[in-house]
């Protein structure tokens, strides 16, 4: 009997287009494990936060992210941060860690008692800002601020230096007798004003919303 080579051929063809298809249906279904894995793990929680993963190009900055997160949703509070930071200007130079500070319970009872409403008026006057960014950038004399930051007279230099003073930001340098007269942002107080200066620039960032912060 003679094979008909034509029909084992196509029969061939036919079993190899059903191990393509069963091969096929196999890695999707290895590919759409993955991806609900994968998806499962972004959506991780812990507690009431999410631990989120991959949020910086940088690895070992997203690896603090998702620590930061854990560890807030295992202590059970609402969020935790981590800054640094350096400041080196005028000769003299601060630098900075804070490490899981608790938002809920050290940062947003500042509004609640009325903390962050003194603090805010005590500096939130261009004068104020300018004698601040002055001292911050080099130590000054009262005369030197005066030219500076385009002030009238050296009294009302004094009259915004006074709230300053009195709630510690500014001081007279004591470090050298010479150097009476010459007033300098005190060193621990520098990472207060640079931060606050840095949570400014994030309220202003257009990069996703702009507000309209003009006339207020």
């Amino acid at each position: 009997m003679d094979r008909d080579y034509g029909m084992e051929i196509e029969g061939l063809k036919k079993e190899m287009e059903e191990i393509r298809g069963l091969l096929q249906a196999f890695e999707r279904g290895r590919s759409g494990s993955a991806g609900s894995a994968k998806e499962a793990d972004a959506c991780r929680f812990v507690g009431d936060v999410e631990v989120v993963s991959g949020m910086h190009p940088d690895k070992e900055l997203s690896k603090q992210m998702e620590e930061l997160c854990q560890l807030a949703g295992e202590r059970g509070v609402s969020g935790l941060i981590n800054y640094m930071g350096v400041f080196a200007s005028g000769g003299r130079q601060s630098c900075w860690i804070k490490k899981h500070m608790d938002v809920e319970s050290q940062l947003l009872p500042l509004v609640e008692n009325h903390m962050a409403e003194k603090v805010l008026r005590c500096i939130g006057n261009g004068d104020r800002l300018s004698i601040l960014l002055a001292v911050l950038q080099k130590p000054r004399t009262v005369a030197e601020l005066v030219t500076v930051c385009g002030l009238n007279s050296t009294g009302q230099a004094y009259h915004h230096m006074k709230p300053l003073l009195a709630a510690d930001l500014l001081a007279e340098d004591d470090s050298d007798p010479a150097r009476k007269g010459v007033y300098i942002v005190r060193p621990h107080k520098v990472q207060g004003i640079v931060m606050l200066l840095a949570g400014i620039a994030d309220m202003v960032d257009e990069t996703y919303t702009a507000g309209n912060w003009e006339g207020m």
